[in-house]
């Protein structure tokens, strides 16, 4: 997923059961006349398409048949949501080049393997949309009649023959009409009961078979690129965090660690024509040593800090909060410190990973006076928030700082929102899935 500027869409709740029972029922009774419209239109063009393209009039046919697939796709693509609570996805067709002329216009569709598809479920509907509506409508038709018998039985009539018996006396019940409006009653209350149960059924029968051919390789080839960019955004995030990394070290330990070298080597020196010049060598290399030290811990802090590790995600941000050049308000939810409650250490890396380096830069361009930390779970995402009242102007920009959070976001799959108006306030929200 990409770095965005707007929030993300969240799935709508499923709506109560009499309202998706006729939203399923009208889209399988809909879905028979579209079907056999479909077909009409399809197969007459497809024949009539292959049988003149001999006489080239058949191939602008068979293009004009392939459009014509696409729309129909289009319009149950606007069915779907209904019944499937999936977002509407429409692949992308391929297009015709600037400038073509009409005869590679004519060839385009049929060089598109999703018009292709296209046709093959609008011949191929029909099929499914047969079997859903029979049986769809002999259940509400039985439900509606079966339920209902007890307000009718006195106006039918009843059969005069002797063999003649009715389906309570087949099965021993007698022939009183308490009998027959029990059973029938019965029978329809069960049809009433189950039917949402079978039109729901009938209904994703027929969407699924729909979203296999209408967006089934969108969705593929949607998921091929968004594994692209999380693949391109954790090299582009580990290959800045490297270089960070090396950075820090040459400018930091290593130059301390050369120095060290040196005063070790000038103290052995002085150890025979002056020893307290040397013990004064060797208490500055110890405190060399001891600063190199603290610089290295303050490095594997960015790496993976082994309180965050140890203790948990609340304990890691307490942490960085308490190092902060401002205040800096936490709210983050206790749970995710707990055995039960503890993340992926992925999630867990990755938040922090957010949460450091947007204080740092917090601290380093915004000239606040205070910030705000909030980390909780939202459904089957972890979000984190990291605001600040200062001056605002945050943007994505390659070279900027924001940037590495946004491939480090991306990588783990997840969307970042930025929200920095000129003059503040400003906001850094990442959305990480669970």
């Amino acid at each position: 997923m990409t770095a965005v500027a707007a929030t993300s869409e969240r799935p709508t709740l499923a709506p109560s059961i009499p309202r998706q029972l006729f939203v399923d029922s009208g889209y399988v009774v809909l879905g028979l006349p579209l079907a056999v419209a479909s077909f009409v239109v399809l197969i007459v063009g497809l024949a009539v398409g292959i049988g003149l393209v001999v006489t080239v009039i058949g191939l602008p046919i068979l293009s004009g048949t392939l459009y014509a697939a696409r729309g129909l796709a289009d319009v149950e693509r606007l069915r779907l949501p209904a019944v499937l609570h999936q977002p509407r996805i429409r692949p992308h067709y391929r297009l015709p080049e600037a400038g073509a002329n009409a005869w590679r216009r004519i060839f385009v569709p049929m060089r598109d393997a999703q018009s292709w598809l296209d046709l093959a479920h609008g011949i191929l509907r029909l099929i499914a949309a047969v079997g859903t509506f029979v049986v769809t409508v002999s259940w509400w038709a039985a439900a509606i009649a079966g339920s209902l018998y007890w307000a009718y039985d006195w106006a039918l009539p009843r059969a005069a023959g002797e063999g003649d018996q009715d389906l309570a006396q087949l099965l021993g019940l007698g022939d009183s009409t308490t009998a027959r409006i029990g059973l029938y009653t019965a029978l329809g209350v069960f049809f009433l009961i189950t039917l949402p149960i079978v039109v729901r059924g009938c209904a994703l029968l027929q969407a699924s078979f729909a979203k296999a051919m209408l967006t089934g390789v969108a969705e593929m080839r949607d998921r091929i690129t968004v594994l692209e960019e999380q693949k391109r955004a954790a090299v582009s995030a580990e290959a800045s965090a490297l270089r960070r990394l090396e950075r820090d070290i040459h400018d930091g330990p290593q130059q301390r660690l050369v120095r060290l070298a040196m005063d070790l080597s000038r103290a052995r020196m002085q150890l025979a024509s002056d020893p307290e010049a040397a013990g004064r060598t060797i208490d500055e290399a110890v405190t060399q040593t001891r600063d190199t030290l603290a610089e290295l811990r303050a490095l594997s802090r960015g790496i993976a800090p082994p309180i965050l590790v140890d203790r948990g995600l609340p304990s890691a941000l307490a942490a960085i909060a308490g190092r902060g050049l401002i205040p800096i308000e936490l709210q983050v939810d206790p749970q995710l410190g707990t055995p039960a409650g503890r993340l992926d250490p992925a999630v867990e890396n990755t938040a922090y990973f957010v949460v450091s380096e947007a204080l740092t830069n917090v601290a380093k361009h915004s000239r606040a006076t205070e910030a705000t930390v909030a980390v909780a779970r939202q459904g089957t995402h972890l979000q984190v928030r990291v605001g600040d009242d200062g001056q605002g102007g945050a943007h994505l920009a390659k070279g900027h700082g924001l940037a590495g959070i946004a491939d480090r976001v991306r990588a783990a799959g997840g969307e970042l929102l930025v929200v920095s108006p000129t003059g503040g306030p400003t906001e850094i929200r990442a959305e990480l899935p669970l």
